[in-house]
């Protein structure tokens, strides 16, 4: 009999649920149905929002609502919604798909969204605008503060949930290099800090206090009548931290990263319309730019590179900017046309040096786990001879060797021996231009204030050595030939490393 009964409750419960869920689902359509007759009784508007101004720029607003569309909980029941990895391990982000539409409701009002998405036949581009439906009779009452509304959402979203950009200009033929569609990006996913930076303490204070104090100057900048925007060269050795330095600075201030290839530039204009299509908050990057200054194969002229660092257009494509270059060599610096380094086009220079003991110690840190060891006397007595290399060939020594921090130590030390061997060997650094000799025997770059009077000029240690010409397959080489003997097959580091620059 109890068991009956009990069959009986189950059977009762489970009646009820599918009722619960036929009800739901009955009263869900019945409501589309009643929104669908509706749309067709009431006039609507239809208003576009477009990614691109009539000026081929960004439309902030496209990004504003596309961040709140997408942040909205009525994507769950949208048809066809995208799944994309989010920021932390394992998320799940939603995403409009292409020609999906979304409703939303606003003070009482419901409103509908499309995302529209046309191929351009003439580029092969793709025109992308997102489509409000709004009732006429609520047009008038809602549509200003329902704007306000998404400009609030959507920088609340994006101020917890902002993911960085790493944006690359593609090439273009020269007919076609005033379509839109001229950036790719990734997501910047570079594990560099400024703490991580192989820097001096001081000098890292001094760069996190100047990059603080222009993220609070808008209000400054306005009132003198300067754009919003400042540069910084970065200047030194190949090796030396400077591709790693960029991106930590972007992390630091959540900035996105435009890196500009000067080689997939077709002419000066070209490379306005680059600068035009970028955004606020953003870090736009030339590396190398003392070897296509110094190149004949670049088709930009001078004239276009100082005006897209310095010019009207600047004031045209958003405020709060960083403008970054980077150079290997000072000797080209000195050759390069002085105008290129005035201040205002380049406002703050940093100089990268090769290793000395202080950043060796950050690498031995970070690498190793290392605050001190028995074998830095001799690592620090190394030095002191003049003996150098660069941080990426430093890393990746102690990477390499990380299960074995003697061992990775005594890679270093050997390193360094070989190198100082190399230096002495090779033509007095007395007679080479832009270099100095000190009494302790320590060869420091020349005086870095000479470049401008003006400029600030940060020098990451004055007694770092200058670089040294030689090849790190070989010598990595050698170094793993003297230790082979010692060294097991099992205690080689397996898997690949990424060089920093």
């Amino acid at each position: 009999m109890g068991f009956f009964l009990l069959l009986f409750v189950i059977l009762g419960l489970f009646v009820s649920v599918r009722l619960f869920l036929y009800r739901t689902t009955l009263i869900y359509r019945l409501k589309k149905w009643g929104h669908w007759i509706e749309d067709r009784i009431h006039e609507q508007q239809s208003l576009k929002v477009p990614e691109l101004d009539e000026n081929n720029q960004e439309n902030m607003f496209y990004r504003k609502v596309s961040t709140y569309l997408n942040s909205l909980s009525t994507i769950e029941d949208s048809d066809n919604t995208n799944l994309i990895s989010g920021k932390k391990p394992n998320g799940i982000v939603l995403c409009l798909d292409d020609d999906q539409m979304i409703q939303d409701t606003f003070l009482g009002a419901r409103v509908s969204w499309t995302n529209r998405v046309e191929k351009m036949r003439e580029t092969n581009a793709c025109k992308k605008t997102f489509l409000l439906k709004v009732k006429m009779k609520d047009k008038r009452r809602i549509l200003q503060s329902y704007i306000q509304h998404i400009y609030r959402a959507s920088d609340d979203v994006e101020s917890r949930c902002k993911e960085l950009k790493l944006y690359m200009n593609t090439a273009t033929l020269p007919e076609e290099h005033r379509s839109r569609g001229r950036w790719s990006s990734v997501r910047l996913s570079h594990p560099a800090t400024i703490e991580t930076i192989a820097m001096d303490s001081d000098l890292k204070k001094k760069v996190k206090s100047d990059l603080d104090s222009f993220l609070k100057s808008k209000q400054y900048y306005h009132r003198l009548g300067r754009v919003w925007k400042r540069s910084y060269l970065l200047y030194g050795p190949s090796g030396t931290g400077k591709s790693s330095f960029i991106a930590a600075m972007a992390k630091f201030l959540s900035y996105d990263i435009y890196e500009i290839d000067l080689s997939k530039v077709v002419d000066d204009s070209d490379l306005k319309t680059l600068l035009l299509q970028t955004t606020r908050k953003s870090l736009i990057v030339v590396e190398d730019l003392d070897r296509f200054i110094t190149s004949n194969s670049t088709t930009v002229s001078l004239t276009g590179l100082l005006n897209f660092m310095d010019g009207v257009l600047n004031s045209c494509c958003g405020d709060e900017k960083l403008m970054v270059f980077t150079m290997n060599s000072k000797e080209k610096i000195e050759k390069i046309d002085s105008s290129i380094l005035r201040p205002g086009r380049i406002d703050v220079h940093i100089y990268f040096p090769l290793c000395n003991f202080n950043s060796f110690k950050t690498l031995a840190n970070n690498c190793l786990g290392l605050k001190d060891h028995k074998l830095f006397p001799q690592v620090e007595e190394i030095f002191q001879t003049g003996s150098t290399m660069s941080p990426a060939e430093m890393s990746e020594l102690m990477i390499s060797n990380h299960g074995s921090p003697g061992r990775a130590l005594k890679s270093v030390i050997t390193a360094l021996q070989i190198n100082g061997d190399v230096r002495f060997s090779s033509t007095p650094v007395s007679g080479k231009p832009g270099m100095r000799l000190h009494h302790n025997g320590v060869v420091t770059p020349e005086d870095s204030s000479s470049m401008t009077e003006t400029s600030n000029v940060f020098v990451m240690n004055g007694s770092c050595s200058v670089p040294v010409v030689k090849e790190i397959q070989k010598l990595y080489g050698l170094i793993r030939m003297k230790s082979s003997k010692k060294i097991g097959p099992s205690d080689q580091f397996s898997g690949s490393m990424e060089r920093s620059r």
